[in-house]
């Protein structure tokens, strides 16, 4: 890796792995703890973390066009701004109003602060030659999952949940802002510059984007693959503890995720010179589906819940790298931040439903239900991408 490249990688990767952690792994993380202290239902905490996703959805386009106009690291700033102020909020909530308030605050901090700001800034940045390092940040960043759920389960153990959010807000403050002015203004401002020029005929503007069939294909496989991630990892500890596993061995399978997400991403890295990104997102769809089957039989074979998290956690960890990549494939770089941003909108949005449809489908069949239904995204997720691909390649 080239010096001035790890000097944009290893901060914005930092900085990833910490407002991951803190903001949206801190909801699956904490929601045993908060069902328990307040004893509100799965269901109403659930739509707290709906309306923050929604809302990251929505501003998803605003972030990304932003970006393309060269206040990338404003953005990104500001966001975890956001995130740090409303961390602090959340120690002292008592409410169900206020919980909801904050979550939609933290909605719009991870709007700025998360992967598709992040992604959009060093896509402005490189064009297409931003798909390696994209792969670098995400190596270090799929770590935080593996920190969110044992950082969690600990620190609620020895200082309670109000003093660790507290502490996430002094992470956010303390380290992840201040890593974000390593990130040199001056040569972004200069590569900025450089790449306003380099527009090409196959770039795709906004307008024409949304009028594109490969456009919608794309967006609606990506975001059956958020529907499919986002049931599972935000009921994933009630969900095996009520298939008979114990809290510390779900803790700790669900902090392998991260792990495995960080080795798709390795696979992802082998197998690119031979496999196309569409080929790679489809290979990762049959593994996530695998993992709902061996969810399935947890009740019969505990072990499984390990094959559950080798799959999973493998399949999912290169969707972060294969949207990107493939939206600036199919779609060209030039307006990409605006364009991943609309791309990014229906998978925030089912990111943001799926802990409620999982809730939903919960109370009319229990966790079998919400398996099944996951298991069933990933197949409406294949096609999308199988037709998206043949549709690039006979255009």
């Amino acid at each position: 890796m080239k010096f001035e490249t790890r000097r944009i990688v290893l901060p914005l990767a930092c900085v990833q792995i910490l407002v991951w952690a803190t903001s949206f792994y801190m909801f699956p993380a904490m929601l045993p703890t908060w069902e328990a202290g307040f004893g509100w239902s799965k269901t109403a905490l659930s739509g707290a973390f709906t309306l923050a996703i929604l809302i990251t959805a929505c501003g998803a386009p605003i972030a990304g066009k932003l970006i393309d106009r060269g206040s990338g690291r404003n953005v990104l700033v500001g966001g975890l701004s956001m995130v740090g102020f409303m961390l602090l909020l959340m120690s002292k909530v008592t409410e169900l109003w206020q919980f909801y308030l904050l979550w939609a605050g933290l909605g719009i901090g991870m709007t700025g602060a998360l992967y598709e700001s992040c992604f959009a800034l060093v896509t402005r940045l490189q064009g297409k030659n931003a798909r390696s390092t994209i792969t670098s940040i995400t190596l270090i960043a799929g770590f935080a999952g593996a920190l969110a759920f044992p950082g969690a389960h600990y620190l609620n153990h020895m200082l309670g949940w109000r003093t660790t959010v507290l502490v996430y807000a002094g992470i956010i403050f303390l380290v992840a802002i201040p890593l974000m002015y390593l990130v040199p203004k001056r040569k972004l401002d200069t590569k900025l510059k450089n790449n306003r020029a380099s527009v090409t005929s196959s770039d795709y503007t906004p307008r024409q984007a949304l009028g594109s069939l490969v456009f919608w294909l794309v967006a609606i496989g990506f975001a059956l693959i958020g529907l499919n991630h986002g049931m599972i990892i935000t009921h994933m500890l009630p969900l095996l503890v009520e298939r008979g596993i114990e809290l510390a061995v779900a803790v700790l399978v669900a902090a392998m995720i991260g792990p495995m997400q960080v080795v798709g991403r390795l696979l992802m890295l082998a197998a690119q010179k031979h496999v196309s990104t569409s080929g790679i997102a489809a290979y990762s769809i049959v593994l996530m589906f695998f993992a709902s089957i061996a969810l399935f039989n947890v009740l019969h074979w505990w072990q499984c819940v390990f094959v559950f998290a080798v799959l999973q956690g493998t399949g999912y960890g290169v969707t972060s790298i294969t949207r990107p990549v493939a939206t600036a494939e199919f779609l060209g770089t030039a307006h990409f931040g605006t364009i991943s941003g609309f791309i990014a909108m229906p998978y925030m949005l089912m990111n943001a439903i799926s802990p409620s449809v999982a809730a939903g489908l919960w109370s009319l069949g229990g966790y079998d239900l919400v398996i099944a239904g996951a298991a069933v995204s990933c197949i409406g997720a294949f096609t999308c991408l199988l037709l998206a691909a043949r549709g690039v390649n006979t255009s």
